[in-house]
């Protein structure tokens, strides 16, 4: 049955999910407790995946039959901060106004994982002739990286799904496609010494401005570039300088600045051939301050990387996500998931969520509305449907 308003159950799961306040600098484990306790009491086994070194976790779930087969569906915990946001409502409460339910990541995507909880009951009830598997994750909004630590782990368990859905927010439609985006760190040494005697000196931010006009001459190389895809409202790939430091005073030559910067690149842009360019222009410029002191150079890491997604429109997995969200209208996103880290273990993986990243996503007053959440609980209607004998015909959700 297509209902127009979300399920009664996954309404009360999103306001219990928007009152753990799981920015990324802070630990989610109370979520993580509420959602097994959740999974368990609904039947299925799960598994923690505990952080190395910080107080998360990340969660996986299975219920059904082993082997090959069935769905899984994914979902990142953490949400950004609120500080320094002009909110007009609590934004750890759960506020309903008209078609709207406001809370900090009721978009971005705590809606989607309530709708996917709510989903789990309704399975552990359904006795699903395939597997149904679900994944939550954290440290999606710093970078994708919790995903990356979990991936052993998730890689152990031998899990071969025939579609991964990553719920982040696409309007319900099937989304195929992002850039993938890699963090650089870029150090620049000089030397020190007092204002007055300067061009006896290295002075480091110099070497950064240098640095900074090679990444300028980068991005005009693919802003000029053929490789393109129209899908995306900047159809090239891009190189993005956003923060710089130096120096400690006036009257001292700095001696070290430190520029942080980007690559968001299409699927046929390698970064392989972005790292190998940006070393040779380094090392040239390196050289030719190391002429006045030895000391002085640049250095370079790659602080973060995430793989980005692409996959073809004519793809089973496009048509079958189209068929379940009852969207035909299949698009790109510009913004990062952790959708490319599942499809590079061969899962056939498509992103499709409720809420909309640009008019609510990472803003004050975020939200999701109640018909985008309606639409979500139907896809996951549907999904249960195709995993058991189990017909959603034979209940009559309720609605809020």
């Amino acid at each position: 049955m297509t209902t127009v308003t979300p399920h009664d159950r996954t309404r009360e799961i999103l306001e219990r999910l928007i009152a753990f306040p799981t920015v990324s600098a802070a630990s989610n484990r109370v979520l993580i407790d509420y959602a097994e306790d959740l999974l368990r009491t609904a039947g299925f086994t799960t598994q923690r995946i505990a952080d190395p070194e910080l107080p998360k976790s990340g969660l996986v779930a299975r219920i059904g039959p082993d082997g090959p087969g069935g769905v899984m569906l994914s979902a990142h915990s953490d949400v950004v901060p609120v500080e320094g946001q002009n909110w007009t409502r609590p934004p750890f409460e759960l506020t309903r106004e008209e078609d709207r339910l406001y809370g900090r990541g009721a978009t971005d995507m705590k809606g989607y994982l309530a709708a996917m909880l709510s989903l789990a009951e309704r399975a552990g009830k359904a006795l699903p002739v395939q597997p149904l598997m679900l994944v939550i994750s954290y440290d999606e909004e710093v970078g994708c990286q919790g995903i990356r630590k979990m991936l052993p782990g998730i890689q152990a368990l031998g899990w071969r799904p025939e579609l991964c859905i990553v719920g982040e927010p696409t309007s319900m439609r099937p989304a195929i496609g992002h850039k993938g985006k890699a963090a650089f760190r870029a150090t620049l040494r000089g030397t020190a010494g007092h204002s007055a005697l300067a061009p006896r000196f290295v002075n480091a931010l110099h070497l950064a401005g240098e640095v900074l006009t090679t990444l300028r001459v980068l991005q005009e190389g693919y802003a000029a570039s053929n490789t393109r895809d129209t899908a995306y409202d900047i159809p090239y790939s891009t190189v993005h300088a956003g923060r710089m430091q130096g120096g400690t005073a006036l009257n001292i030559v700095p001696d070290r600045a430190e520029i942080e910067f980007e690559l968001r690149h299409l699927a046929a842009d390698r970064l392989e051939d972005f790292e190998a360019r940006l070393k040779q222009e380094v090392e040239a410029l390196s050289a030719r301050w190391q002429t006045e002191a030895p000391e002085a150079g640049v250095d370079v890491i790659c602080t973060n990387t995430y793989p980005g997604l692409d996959v073809a429109p004519d793809a089973p997995e496009v048509a079958r996500v189209s068929a379940l969200c009852g969207s035909e209208e299949v698009i790109k996103v510009v913004f990062g998931t952790e959708a490319g880290f599942f499809a590079k273990l061969g899962m056939p993986t498509v992103v499709c969520g409720p809420g909309d990243m640009e008019g609510q996503g990472h803003k004050a007053d975020e939200y999701v509305t109640k018909s985008q959440l309606a639409a979500c609980d139907n896809m996951m209607d549907r999904i249960l449907v195709e995993l058991t004998a189990y017909s959603t015909r034979a209940q009559k959700p309720a609605g809020l």
